[in-house]
C-alpha cells in the first residue's frame, strides 16, 4: 500500500488544509470545538468509545466527532482503538488527508497515528488495476498537539506501523510467492538500506553441517530449500545483546501427518513469527535505537513427500538432544529448537520467540492475548511491559516440572508430541526451554493473535502482531541501558 505521510503541529485544530478533520470527545463532556460542539449538545455524538458523528464546517471540510470513551479510563490503546473508526469512517467519505486533534489530555500523538495507520492498512498486491485505486487513499495525516516532542513521537510512531503493515504484507502473500527465499530476499533488502543491520542466511548444506538435525528434518519433504535467516544490528549502548527468533514456515501442510483441509490455506501465516521479526529489525535500525540484537528466522515449508520427515524418526537438535517427531505437524518446535540453540551460540543473553505455534493457545486465550511462558520472572515483566505499551497483550501461562515430563521420549531425549494431549501450548513451551539452557527466555505463543484478531483496528486477516511488541523492547533496552 502506499506510505502515508505524518506530521504534528500545534495550534489551532481548525487551521489545517486537511480536507478532514477528527475531533475525540470524552463521555459526559462538551468539544471545545466549534464545529463538533452542537453535534454533542444535540446529543448526535456520543463520547462513547467509537462511536461516529460527522458534519460539516463552511468551506464543506468534514469534521468526524470519535467517541474515546470515559476518560478515567483512556489508554494508548482506547486512542488506537477510536482513531482507527475515525480513519476506516474516512475512507468510507472519500478522505483525502486527515488532521487529528485530541483532546487535552489524551496524550501524545503516538497511539493515534498508530492506528491510524493500522487502520487504513489493505492487501491489494494481486488485484487487477481496475480493483486498486491507489488514488482514493487517504495520503496524509497531522495530529494537532502543543507537545514539545509530538513530532518526535508522531515519526517513531509512523516507523512502528509501517513496520507491522510490512509484516501483514509478509504475511498475506501467497506461499507460492513467499517461500524462505522470498523472506530471505526481504530481509537482505532490508539489511542492504542500513549500515547497522547486517545479514546471513545458510541454505540446506549449510544447516546441517551445524548440525541442526530438527530443523533439517521438518525441510527434508519441500521443493523449496529452507533458509536460516540471520539478522544482526549493532546500534551500540550498554545493555543486553537481545535474541529475536521467529518461526516462518511458510506454509504448513502437518508433513505426512496431514492437516484437514478445512481452512488449510490459513497455513500461509505460519510464517508470521517470522516476518513481525525480520520487519522489527528494519524499524530498529532505523530509529536507530541503542542495542545489540541477533535476529534468527528458521524458514522452511512442511510438506508430505518421499523425503519427508516420517512419524517415528529420530534427529538430533543442535545442542544434541534427541528428539521422536511422532508427530509431523508440531514441526514448529523442531525449527524453533535449532534456532535458539543458535542465538545463544551468536552470544544473546535475553531471548523472545514468536511463533504460531499451537492451536491449543486459541482455546485458551482466543484471539485477544497471545501466550506467554518465560524461565525467567524479570525478563518476563520486561516483554510483559512491552506487550502491554503496544496493545500487543499477552497472558502469562505455567511451566511446571510435570509438563516437562510429558515431553520426554520413549526412545530419545524428547518426543515433539505427547500421545496425551494435555496442556499442549505449556507441552510445547516446556519443549522449546530444553533448547535456552538458563538464558532468560519468553515464549510468544502467537496463533491466536496472527490473523483474524478481535483488535478493530486491524480487521481481518494479518495483523503484524509482535512487530511493533519487539520495536518497544529494544527501545526500552536502549533506554534503561540495563534490563
Amino acid at each position: 500500500m502506499p506510505q502515508l505521510t505524518v506530521s504534528a503541529r500545534s495550534g489551532a485544530p481548525a487551521e489545517t488544509d486537511a480536507d478532514t478533520r477528527v475531533v475525540g470527545l470524552f463521555e459526559g463532556e462538551t468539544p471545545e470545538d466549534d464545529a463538533a460542539r452542537p453535534l454533542a449538545e444535540s446529543g448526535e455524538a456520543k463520547g462513547a468509545l467509537r462511536k461516529l458523528a460527522v458534519t460539516h464546517e463552511d468551506g464543506g471540510r468534514r469534521v468526524i466527532v470519535v467517541g474515546l470513551g470515559k476518560r478515567d479510563e483512556f489508554d494508548h490503546e482506547k486512542a488506537r482503538v477510536a482513531a482507527g473508526a475515525a480513519a476506516q469512517r474516512a475512507r468510507e467519505l472519500g478522505a483525502k488527508a486527515l488532521s487529528w486533534a485530541p483532546p487535552d489530555g489524551a496524550g501524545g500523538p503516538a497511539p493515534f497515528v498508530e492506528g491510524t495507520l493500522l487502520a487504513l492498512y489493505e492487501f491489494k498486491q494481486f488485484k487487477s488495476a481496475s480493483n486498486n485505486d491507489d488514488d482514493a487513499a487517504i495520503g496524509s495525516l497531522e495530529v494537532v498537539s502543543d507537545d514539545a516532542h509530538a513530532a518526535e513521537a508522531a515519526e517513531q510512531a509512523r516507523v512502528r506501523a509501517e513496520a507491522a503493515n510490512a509484516a501483514r504484507d509478509l504475511q498475506n502473500t501467497p506461499s507460492n510467492v513467499a517461500t524462505p527465499t522470498f523472506l530471505a530476499d526481504r530481509a537482505k533488502e532490508i539489511a542492504d538500506a542500513h549500515d547497522s543491520l547486517s545479514f546471513e542466511a545458510l541454505g540446506p548444506d549449510e544447516i546441517r553441517e551445524r548440525g541442526m538435525g530438527a530443523f533439517a528434518a521438518v525441510a527434508r519433504g519441500a521443493h523449496e530449500e529452507p533458509r536460516l535467516i540471520v539478522l544482526r544490528y549493532d546500534g551500540g549502548g550498554d545493555g543486553p545483546h537481545l535474541g529475536f527468533v521467529g518461526k516462518a514456515v511458510t506454509f504448513d501442510t502437518g508433513g505426512i501427518s496431514i492437516k484437514p483441509a478445512g481452512k488449510m490455506h490459513e497455513m500461509k501465516f505460519d510464517m508470521s513469527g517470522g516476518a513481525a521479526v525480520i520487519e522489527s529489525m528494519g524499524a530498529i535500525a532505523q530509529l536507530g535505537l541503542a542495542a545489540k540484537i541477533t535476529a534468527v528466522v528458521p524458514s522452511t515449508e512442511n510438506m508430505p513427500s518421499g523425503h519427508a520427515v516420517k512419524p517415528g524418526d529420530i534427529v538430533t537438535a543442535m545442542n544434541g538432544k534427541t528428539i521422536e517427531v511422532n508427530n509431523t505437524d508440531a514441526e514448529g518446535r523442531l525449527i524453533l529448537a535449532d534456532a535458539l540453540c543458535y542465538a545463544i551460540e551468536e552470544g544473546a543473553e535475553r531471548i523472545v520467540d514468536l511463533a504460531t505455534l499451537t492451536g491449543a493457545i486459541i482455546v485458551a486465550l482466543g484471539s485477544t492475548y497471545a501466550g506467554l511462558f518465560s524461565n525467567d520472572d524479570d525478563w518476563y515483566g520486561e516483554v510483559a511491559a512491552a506487550a502491554d505499551a503496544t496493545g500487543e497483550i499477552g497472558w502469562r501461562l505455567p511451566l511446571h516440572p510435570e509438563y516437562l515430563e510429558l515431553t520426554k521420549g520413549q526412545y530419545a531425549d524428547l518426543s515433539n508430541a505427547s500421545e496425551q494431549r494435555k496442556a499442549m501450548s505449556s507441552y510445547a513451551a516446556e519443549f522449546l526451554r530444553q533448547f535456552v539452557d538458563d538464558t532468560p527466555w519468553v515464549h510468544i505463543d502467537i496463533a491466536g493473535t496472527a490473523w483474524s484478531t478481535a483488535r478493530s483496528y486491524v480487521g481481518s486477516g494479518a495483523t503484524g502482531f509482535g512487530t511493533r511488541l519487539l520495536i518497544e523492547l529494544a527501545q526500552r533496552a536502549a533506554n534503561g541501558g540495563q534490563l
